[in-house]
Protein backbone atom coordinates (compact mmCIF):
# COMPACT_ATOMS: atom_id res chain seq x y z
CA UNK A 1 0.00 0.00 0.00
CA UNK A 2 1.08 3.45 -0.86
CA UNK A 3 2.11 5.69 2.04
CA UNK A 4 1.60 8.87 -0.03
CA UNK A 5 -1.44 9.24 -1.73
CA UNK A 6 -2.09 12.53 -4.01
CA UNK A 7 -4.65 14.52 -2.89
CA UNK A 8 -6.15 16.11 -6.21
CA UNK A 9 -9.18 16.05 -7.93
CA UNK A 10 -9.52 12.62 -10.14
CA UNK A 11 -12.61 12.60 -11.78
CA UNK A 12 -15.78 14.60 -11.43
CA UNK A 13 -19.16 13.77 -12.10
CA UNK A 14 -21.87 16.48 -13.79
CA UNK A 15 -25.61 16.10 -13.90
CA UNK A 16 -27.66 16.38 -17.73
CA UNK A 17 -30.69 16.81 -18.90
CA UNK A 18 -29.83 15.04 -22.11
CA UNK A 19 -26.31 12.94 -21.98
CA UNK A 20 -26.25 12.77 -25.61
CA UNK A 21 -26.69 16.91 -25.85
CA UNK A 22 -23.92 17.05 -23.21
CA UNK A 23 -21.21 14.93 -25.39
CA UNK A 24 -22.01 16.54 -28.26
CA UNK A 25 -21.38 20.45 -27.10
CA UNK A 26 -18.37 19.27 -25.06
CA UNK A 27 -16.46 17.27 -28.33
CA UNK A 28 -17.54 20.12 -30.75
CA UNK A 29 -16.40 22.59 -28.40
CA UNK A 30 -13.53 21.78 -26.29
CA UNK A 31 -12.48 18.37 -28.43
CA UNK A 32 -13.21 16.33 -25.61
CA UNK A 33 -13.48 12.65 -25.91
CA UNK A 34 -15.93 10.26 -24.67
CA UNK A 35 -17.04 6.89 -23.73
CA UNK A 36 -20.97 5.66 -23.50
CA UNK A 37 -21.86 3.53 -20.67
CA UNK A 38 -25.55 3.14 -21.30
CA UNK A 39 -27.90 6.35 -22.93
CA UNK A 40 -27.55 7.75 -19.06
CA UNK A 41 -24.01 7.67 -18.76
CA UNK A 42 -21.21 9.16 -20.57
CA UNK A 43 -17.19 9.70 -19.54
CA UNK A 44 -15.16 12.03 -20.98
CA UNK A 45 -11.35 12.64 -21.01
CA UNK A 46 -10.45 16.44 -21.42
CA UNK A 47 -6.63 15.69 -21.44
CA UNK A 48 -5.73 16.60 -18.22
CA UNK A 49 -8.93 15.50 -16.10
CA UNK A 50 -11.24 13.04 -16.34
CA UNK A 51 -15.05 13.06 -16.03
CA UNK A 52 -18.42 11.65 -16.26
CA UNK A 53 -22.33 13.65 -17.10
CA UNK A 54 -25.15 11.54 -15.89
CA UNK A 55 -28.95 11.40 -16.35
CA UNK A 56 -30.78 14.03 -14.09
CA UNK A 57 -33.32 16.46 -14.15
CA UNK A 58 -31.55 18.13 -11.48
CA UNK A 59 -28.37 20.38 -12.59
CA UNK A 60 -25.87 22.41 -11.63
CA UNK A 61 -25.94 25.95 -11.23
CA UNK A 62 -24.17 28.70 -9.07
CA UNK A 63 -27.50 30.40 -8.28
CA UNK A 64 -29.03 27.11 -6.38
CA UNK A 65 -25.42 26.54 -4.94
CA UNK A 66 -23.92 24.33 -7.58
CA UNK A 67 -20.58 24.06 -7.53
CA UNK A 68 -18.77 25.56 -10.68
CA UNK A 69 -16.85 23.67 -13.44
CA UNK A 70 -13.96 26.30 -14.62
CA UNK A 71 -12.23 25.78 -17.98
CA UNK A 72 -9.10 26.97 -19.36
CA UNK A 73 -8.62 28.75 -22.91
CA UNK A 74 -6.31 31.13 -24.62
CA UNK A 75 -8.66 32.91 -26.38
CA UNK A 76 -11.84 33.58 -24.79
CA UNK A 77 -13.55 35.54 -27.63
CA UNK A 78 -13.31 32.72 -29.99
CA UNK A 79 -14.39 30.29 -27.53
CA UNK A 80 -17.43 32.34 -26.12
CA UNK A 81 -18.48 32.31 -29.48
CA UNK A 82 -18.20 29.04 -29.98
CA UNK A 83 -19.86 27.88 -26.85
CA UNK A 84 -22.95 29.92 -28.09
CA UNK A 85 -22.96 28.81 -31.53
CA UNK A 86 -22.87 25.13 -30.66
CA UNK A 87 -26.40 25.33 -27.87
CA UNK A 88 -25.04 27.25 -24.46
CA UNK A 89 -26.62 30.17 -22.53
CA UNK A 90 -24.30 32.74 -21.47
CA UNK A 91 -25.66 33.28 -17.92
CA UNK A 92 -22.53 36.02 -16.97
CA UNK A 93 -20.67 37.45 -19.93
CA UNK A 94 -17.06 38.31 -19.82
CA UNK A 95 -15.95 39.67 -16.94
CA UNK A 96 -12.31 40.74 -15.10
CA UNK A 97 -11.15 39.27 -11.48
CA UNK A 98 -7.78 39.04 -10.47
CA UNK A 99 -5.90 36.77 -12.72
CA UNK A 100 -8.19 37.15 -15.54
CA UNK A 101 -11.60 36.91 -17.62
CA UNK A 102 -14.71 34.50 -17.62
CA UNK A 103 -18.02 34.00 -18.69
CA UNK A 104 -20.35 31.49 -17.54
CA UNK A 105 -22.88 29.79 -19.38
CA UNK A 106 -25.17 26.66 -19.21
CA UNK A 107 -24.56 23.82 -21.71
CA UNK A 108 -27.65 21.97 -23.77
CA UNK A 109 -27.75 19.63 -21.18
CA UNK A 110 -28.55 22.25 -18.08
CA UNK A 111 -25.37 22.85 -16.41
CA UNK A 112 -23.62 26.05 -15.65
CA UNK A 113 -20.15 26.13 -16.44
CA UNK A 114 -17.43 29.15 -17.18
CA UNK A 115 -14.49 29.23 -19.06
CA UNK A 116 -11.41 31.57 -18.25
CA UNK A 117 -8.24 33.01 -19.37
CA UNK A 118 -5.05 34.70 -18.55
CA UNK A 119 -4.71 35.96 -21.70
Amino acid sequence: MPTSIPKTIDYIEVPSRDVAKSRLFFTEVLGWTFTDYGPDYSSFEDGRLSGGFFKSELVSHTDSGGTLVVIYSENLEDTKADVIRFGATITKDIFSFPGGRRFQFTEPGGSEFSIWSDQ
